[in-house]
């Protein structure tokens, strides 16, 4: 995969680095495997903005991605690497025996024409799905299920992957890109391989008016405002940490209180940071 880079006949084309997409399918999504998107701008279901910074953007169509991988022991072709506005990796078309199509995580590579199945004793290669306690010790996989049944909800951004490091009872030890280590059921399921686009990373945006078209609205700082607007502000933090616009300690303080999920984290990615 290759990245582009422009002449620079304008300031915003000066910095661009674009991923190219020229391999990828030109064409419209299947119909079938589609729904409309309602966009929100940031704001949840009592109307009121829950993630800050959202709104506007181009329109786009939800791909419906098979994340379960549960029609097992059929094999399908590979008919067209896409490419999918609401995430960072490529997605494939795939077509099974009875002619069904559906849409998955495409791996890195992964061609077109290529054959892919899901099952549990099936072969190690990119973009077949098996339970992730049938994986040899060692394997990259994405698309990794906490709760069989569920979905894969680990590993499926640009170029993330997560090693099969060990196991342990009726669990599975892998080690993710951020450095934790974690415990994942055995029976859950898993794909072989890394996410496609793994370049993404390296993409430069190049202007404020990309990442409008993206739907990311403008940031002002929090030391920019007054202080009567923001607990950072008047141009001085005063001595005291620093907060989110409702006062909540930030920067390194701790907020997550999971119990459930944290006990099958064998080690964070904190003590990565620690240990350097």
């Amino acid at each position: 995969m290759a990245l582009k880079t422009f002449n620079p006949t304008s300031a915003g084309r000066r910095h661009l680095i674009q991923v190219d997409r020229s391999h990828l399918f030109k064409g419209k999504p299947v119909k079938a495997l589609i729904e409309g998107q309602h966009a929100a701008g940031g704001r949840g279901n009592t109307g009121r903005i829950t993630s800050r910074r959202k709104g506007g953007g181009h329109k786009t169509a939800y791909r419906l991605i098979d994340f379960k991988r549960t029609k097992h022991d059929m094999p399908a072709t590979v008919e067209r690497i896409e490419y999918d506005p609401n995430r960072t990796g490529f997605i494939a078309l795939i077509k099974y025996q009875d002619e069904t199509l559906s849409y998955i995580l495409a791996p890195q590579r992964l061609a077109v024409g290529d054959t892919v199945i899901s099952g549990k004793l099936v072969d190690v290669k990119p973009g077949n799905a098996m339970e992730i306690g049938s994986v040899p010790v060692g394997t990259v996989v994405h698309n990794i299920e906490t709760k069989p049944g569920a979905g894969g909800s680990l590993a499926r951004a640009a170029g993330t992957y997560a090693l099969v490091a060990g196991r342990d009872g009726g669990n599975v030890i892998i080690r993710l890109k951020s450095g934790e280590t974690r415990l994942v059921p055995a029976n859950g399921m898993a794909s072989v391989g890394a996410v496609s686009n793994q370049d993404h990373i390296n993409e430069v945006i190049g202007k404020a008016g990309r990442a409008r078209w993206k739907g990311a609205r403008p940031v002002s700082r929090g030391i920019a405002r007054n202080p009567v607007d923001h607990p950072n502000g008047g141009r001085t933090n005063g001595g005291k940490h620093w907060a989110t616009p409702w006062g909540k300690p930030t920067k390194g303080y701790k907020t997550r209180v999971n119990k459930r999920t944290s006990k099958m984290i064998v080690r964070s990615r904190h003590d990565r940071k620690k240990a350097q």
